[in-house]
């Protein structure tokens, strides 16, 4: 049998079929998913594009929000995407192949008016999350905003030891920026204005926090 390619990127999980049921478990998807959409506030004529969007969950709670926004996914698994598709039968939605850092290749000239991306920063090494962050900042106009839902600052002994969990999982180096509050700060360094911690939830495997950035 011939050998597989090793992937460059970190898999939504170690068997694509658990991903949805771990992060409803581990990250209490019920609580936040709600307020990034109600933070997001879909709208007609917007251009919503998801970055890292995995399995489609949040495209899904979009287009059922506001049907005449045009979403755009964008995620590197091809497997992965298979099953948002299947998923999001029926909803205009579209799906590309590509990294975080693609995001302006990928969406230029369609118009993009908001971003958001869940659960995806914290898996990549520190400076992909810069040159993702960058990307997405230029693939918006003045008035755009991003919206992020990701483990962020770990404030307190508890959260930085549920933490542990997810960093036993994805790796101490690129997920240790995240627990130190890095994400805020990458924003701003690449040229975000008004960035904002909007929430703060806590979770079985540590603190998921929500931001917006946004641009004149």
């Amino acid at each position: 049998m011939a050998e597989q390619p090793a992937k460059d990127f970190v898999p939504a999980a170690p068997q694509l079929w658990t991903y949805d049921a771990l992060s409803y478990l581990l990250t209490s998807t019920r609580r936040w998913r709600p307020v990034l959409l109600a933070q997001l506030a879909p709208a007609p004529g917007d251009v919503i594009a998801d970055v890292g969007c995995g399995t489609g969950t949040q495209l899904r709670l979009i287009a059922r929000a506001c049907p005449s926004a045009t979403l755009i996914g964008i995620d590197p698994d091809a497997a992965i995407r298979e099953r948002a598709r299947a998923k999001l039968a029926g909803l205009k939605v579209e799906l590309l192949a590509g990294y975080a850092r693609d995001a302006a290749r990928l969406v230029a000239g369609r118009g993009v008016t908001k971003v958001l991306s869940s659960l995806v920063f914290h898996q990549v090494p520190l400076e992909e999350k810069r040159a993702g962050l960058a990307a997405i900042r230029e693939s918006l106009p003045p008035g755009g905003s991003l919206h992020v839902a990701d483990y962020g600052l770990q404030r307190t002994r508890k959260m930085r030891k549920r933490y542990r969990l997810v960093q036993k999982g994805d790796g101490f180096e690129n997920t240790e920026p995240n627990a130190q509050g890095v994400l805020p700060e990458l924003m701003t360094e690449v040229g975000f204005d008004h960035v904002e911690e909007t929430h703060v939830f806590e979770t079985v495997s540590g603190s998921m926090s929500i931001y917006r950035a946004r641009l004149r």
